[in-house]
């Protein structure tokens, strides 16, 4: 009787630590997404505020967003599709910061976004992840260098259609010392880009726009990269 008694009373207390400790991991886990949403959240933010500063906009840039049509997924890279974020100034549409991804890195995809300002000019690009050869490639990122900053003000008309590529291909757009394909890969995207831009006009949308909770953009960190090496021409 003692015995049963015994055991009974241990199983209860084991069901009571059990239920506990589920419920304190529960805790533990909805707190840590949160903070790890709240991160994304700044971090996207960051890179849109970098093209389109707070002081040209006064909307909430995460917030404010028109989904992309499923025709346009290929042109931009996207696989599974993305929305615009749209700059608005007390309420007219200034820019629009278009997610894409240039499927032929060195290493593999760069994923990056490009603001469009309302002329059709580039109002900045971003790289938010890769995979390039650190020394080489990665300087497309503007933690290793300022080239990316050379598309500020670009448009289809400067240059010209053949002045979309790299000085060792005829181009305008410098590449890097041993290293053509990560650059060449970018400029065509951004390229494409412009391109989606004034054939789907999307600052000239007059729909509702889709006001939803903010959807973390594109992880910005980067996997181990190869031995560097240069890349082939």
């Amino acid at each position: 009787m003692l015995l049963g008694k015994s055991i009974s009373t241990n199983s209860l207390l084991l069901g009571a630590f059990a239920l506990v400790t589920a419920a304190i991991l529960a805790g533990t886990k909805a707190g840590t997404e949160e903070r790890i949403v709240a991160a994304e959240r700044m971090a996207a933010q960051k890179a849109l505020l970098e093209i389109v500063p707070l002081e040209r906009h006064n909307n909430d840039l995460l917030l404010d967003t028109l989904s992309i049509e499923e025709e346009h997924w290929a042109e931009l890279g996207l696989k599974l599709g993305g929305d615009i974020n749209i700059a608005r100034e007390d309420g007219k549409a200034i820019a629009a910061i278009i997610p894409a991804v240039a499927p032929d890195g060195y290493s593999g995809e760069i994923k990056l976004i490009i603001g469009v300002n309302a002329d059709g000019s580039v109002a900045g690009v971003r790289i938010l992840g890769h995979n390039e050869t650190p020394g080489l490639g990665d300087k497309v990122d503007l933690k290793k260098s300022d080239w990316v900053l050379g598309f500020n003000g670009r448009s289809l008309s400067n240059p010209k259609t053949e002045g979309w590529a790299v000085k060792k291909d005829g181009g305008e757009f410098d590449q890097f010392t041993g290293a053509t394909i990560t650059p060449r890969a970018v400029i065509n995207q951004v390229k494409r880009a412009l391109e989606f831009f004034e054939a789907a006009k999307p600052l000239a949308n007059e729909k509702p726009l889709v006001n939803k909770e903010a959807q973390p953009l594109a992880n910005t960190e980067a996997a181990p990269s190869p031995q560097v090496q240069a890349e082939p021409s």
